[in-house]
This record gives C-alpha cells, structure tokens and sequence, in this order.
C-alpha cells in the first residue's frame, strides 16, 4: 500500500461565523439565480476539498462525512484522478463515443468488465448519471428478455428521471407533482431486519416478496428484478442473509434479469469491489456511478456480453456518455483504489467506526441500530421505547455536527437515518475526531427532543 497523499492540513477548525461572510454573500447570489427545487444540505460554500476535509470559501475546515453523497471515494482531489484530467483535458474535452471514439474508453471498460463480480463473458456501456445507467439498464433488460415488468422494493432510490422515479419508493421530495410515473413497474416489500417481524430471515423475506410477485405481476411477465444491494437514501438497509441469492436464483429459474444497482454502495465503499461481493451473488446486469470517477460525472452498465449485444444499434449511448476526461478520471480512482488499498481501508474505517459508537448506542434507548458495511455505516433514530422513526432527532444531530465541523448527511424514508460516509482517504485522527462529535451531538439532544 502507497502511503496517501494530503495537499491540505487534514484538520478540523472553525475561522468565522458560521457560515462565514463569503458563504452568506454567496447564497445571496444564489437566490436571484438558482432554481429554488435545488437545495443544500450544508450552508458554506467549498473552496477545496481533499483526503477528509472540506474548506470552505471563508476558511473553516470542515471534516468530511458525506463524501459529496459517496462520490468522493478517494477523496476530493486525489493526486492520480487530478493529474489523469490534466492530461486528458490537454488533449481534448470531447468528441463524442458514438462519433469519433478513443482508448479511454475502452481501457475503462477493461477494467470494469475486470473488477465486477462473475468471470462470464461481459461488456460495458458508459453514461453520465446513476439513473441514467438504470434506465439504461430497465431497457437493456426489456430488450434482452422481450418482457416489460420491471420489479423493484420498498425504500428503493434509483434517481430522477421518469423512469427511476417510478422504480423510487419516496415521495417526497423526489416524486410528488412530477408524475404520471414510467408504467409497468413493481413494487414489492424488502428485507428490512430492524423492522421485519421478529424472527424473519432473509429467505424468508425474499419468499414474501416473490411470492407477491408471482400474483400480481406473474413470473413470465418479468424483465428484471431491481435492487440496490444496500439501499442508499433509503436508510442504508443492508437485507438479511439470504434475501439476495434467493432474488437472484428465482430470476435464474424464471427466465428474468437480477439487476444490482451498485451506484451509492459501488466501487469499495463497502470494503469489497461492489456490495454484492459480500453476499456472493453474481448480477446479470450491474449499474455504478457516484464513487467510479473520483468526482467526475461517469456512469456505467455492466452485464452479461449477450444481454447489452441484444440491444440493436444504436440504441444505447448518448453524446456525453464516457466523456474522454470523465473516463480518464475513472482510470485514476481505480488506481488510487488499488494503490492506496481503499478496499482494505473501507473494512478498517468500518471497525474504527464500531469501537468507537456501539457502546454508545448500547446506553442510549435513541438509536435502534447501527448498520452497514465498510465506509457506509447508519444510525436509525427512534423514539424512546419503541421503534418509531425520530426524524427530528436526526435532524437536530446532523444540525448540530455541522455547526462544530462535521458535514454529516440524513436519509431514510421516514427521515430519521443519519449516515456516514467518509471518504476512504480520512486519517485515522480525523475520522475518531469527527464520530466524537457526532457522539457528543447525540448526547446534547436525546434528552430534548
């Protein structure tokens, strides 16, 4: 492992107010020109980002635990991303895949086709969002099978367009007023351990949702089955041991597609290559975003050669999809990931993040639970004796963490999920600094709210 590499002091320090004169100038700006539905969970405004910490515009250094919602894997400035974009911006910025194509393009494919799951034959298609690789993967699998029903589960995320917001279990604020939604999507329930009833497995689960399947949609009628293997905004729910080989192995039997969408928990955040490592389940068809670029807008679908080869000519691509500097920063995450030994890092973040809080949330009747894997940890607020979702406590925690340096993020259907997501490059110093503030914040609030 190469030691990692730090351009600034990895250190947490408030300057100003908060947020500092700068930041309020600029959300004035902001405000005359910016779309009122694009918001912001962090009111400063970021001036340079790398390893664990973001410093804003007036200076405050903040520590970094959303990581840009998972995307700044290896950090907001990794050295191997930012010198592979230089180099690829002095070249040129575009030409367009479908028009003049290049390496770097295929290099990537390489190596994704190399560090997903299954040693099948495989191909890739590259795109500029997570939903738009999902939509692209919905037709790919429509396509591929002759069927239209496109199976999904509650508390999925899967994105913003027509489509994905259908395959999008939360309303609010994702769904409400844009509809009609895509048709021919299927909802059913997932494996949710906290709140399962007591004693259900994960093939148990599955059974119940397949079971819902099989009345209402009908197996035969099946493109896909669609599910993030740690659903992301919907609280960080990893399903029970079970519930994804026993999807996976019904759509083998019925002649439909298990499609994994990897786009938050993809790419070592979890400590292996892609969450469904961990459950040993091979996909048909995967779809990753987020963390893939170290920051720069690239998706993908990956599957098997002879489903994304049934989709006719043509039919898949668009002008900016593997954009040449997009594809070239790729290039430089997987290196960084590789070189730097993220994956085992993911694994070690995981544990520091374990010593540190479950003592914590053992004494407190506050929290529900902890979960997740490697560098993707929740906590679930609930009120005091129950199971009840908090949403107010969490709220109030990651309010309070950001007013002393701890850019922290909520999630969940019912909004009571707070989440952590450091980047895989925060020292150890940083990382323990940044769970006592959030342990101190959990302590200053339990009691008042």
């Amino acid at each position: 492992m190469t030691e990692i590499q730090y351009r600034l002091p990895q250190k947490r320090e408030i300057v100003t107010d908060f947020p500092g004169p700068k930041s309020q100038k600029l959300a004035g700006r902001r405000s005359s020109v910016i779309a009122a539905g694009v918001v912001s969970s962090v009111p400063v405004y970021a001036a340079d980002v790398d390893g664990g910490v973001v410093v804003d515009v007036d200076g405050n250094s903040l520590i970094d635990f959303g990581s840009g919602i998972a995307v700044t894997t290896v950090g907001g400035s990794a050295p191997k991303v930012v010198e592979n974009v230089q180099q690829a911006v002095e070249r040129f910025t575009h030409t367009c895949f479908m028009v003049t194509p290049y390496e770097g393009y295929v290099e990537l494919a390489e190596r994704l086709a190399e560090i997903t799951p299954g040693d099948h034959a495989k191909k890739v298609a590259l795109f500029n969002s997570g939903a738009e690789a999902v939509e692209n993967a919905v037709k790919i699998a429509r396509v591929a099978t002759g069927r239209d029903a496109i199976v999904v589960f509650d508390h999925a995320y899967h994105g913003r367009t027509n489509v994905t917001m259908a395959m999008t279990a939360k309303n609010m604020p994702y769904k409400n007023g844009f509809g009609p939604f895509a048709p021919e999507i299927y909802r059913v329930p997932v494996s949710y351990p906290f709140r399962d009833p007591q004693g259900m497995d994960g093939t148990e689960a599955a059974q119940r949702a397949l079971e819902m399947v099989d009345k209402q949609v009908g197996a035969e009628n099946v493109a896909a089955v669609v599910i993030e293997p740690i659903l992301g905004e919907g609280g960080f729910i990893v399903p029970a041991d079970g519930f994804l080989p026993t999807l996976a192995d019904w759509c083998q039997s019925n002649g439909a597609l298990f499609v994994a969408d990897e786009v938050q928990s993809g790419v070592a955040r979890t400590g292996e290559w892609f969450a469904v490592d961990h459950d040993g389940v091979v996909p048909d068809l995967m779809t990753m975003a987020k963390g893939v670029a170290g920051g720069m807008p690239l998706s993908a679908v990956v599957g098997r050669a002879e489903l994304l080869d049934a989709v006719h000519g043509g039919g898949l691509g668009g002008t900016y999809g593997g954009n040449p500097v997009a594809c070239a920063a790729a290039i430089g995450a997987l290196d960084t990931i590789e070189d730097w030994d993220l994956k085992s890092r993911a694994k070690h973040i995981e544990a520091v993040i374990h010593a540190s809080l479950d003592s914590l949330v053992e004494s407190t009747d506050v929290v529900g639970e902890i979960r997740g894997r490697g560098a993707m940890i929740a906590l679930e607020f609930v009120k005091p004796g129950g199971k009840q979702p908090h949403p107010e406590l969490a709220k109030a925690v990651a309010t309070e963490c950001l007013q002393q340096g701890l850019i922290i993020l909520t999630c969940g259907t019912y909004g009571n999920i707070v989440r952590l997501l450091p980047p895989l490059t925060i020292t150890d110093d940083l990382l323990c600094e940044g769970l006592e503030v959030f342990s101190d914040a959990i302590v200053k609030h339990e009691q008042s709210h």
